[in-house]
């Protein structure tokens, strides 16, 4: 099974990269880009054949090493290989 796992910032936390990416869009004549906000992708290809199995396995991997959930929220897309 394969795992794609969305981890982006919560509402209302601080997002210092995404304020950068903003500017220097802006910079390169993008004008109109606002409310930018960056985060992570991740990828992973899981033994567990079982959806529910593997779902729970990739959020313990979640919530023990992949997101800081006190910050950040993470969304999980499982898909056969």
């Amino acid at each position: 099974m394969k795992a794609k796992v969305k981890v982006t910032l919560k509402t209302g936390v601080l997002d210092p990269q995404g304020k950068a990416i903003e500017h220097t869009l802006s910079a390169l004549g993008f004008g109109g880009v606002s409310g930018v906000r960056q985060g992570k992708y991740i990828e992973l290809e899981l033994a567990e054949a079982d959806e529910a199995d593997a779902h729970a396995a990739v959020k313990a991997m979640c919530e023990k090493l992949l997101a800081n959930t006190v910050i950040e929220n993470y969304d999980i897309e499982l898909e056969p290989l």
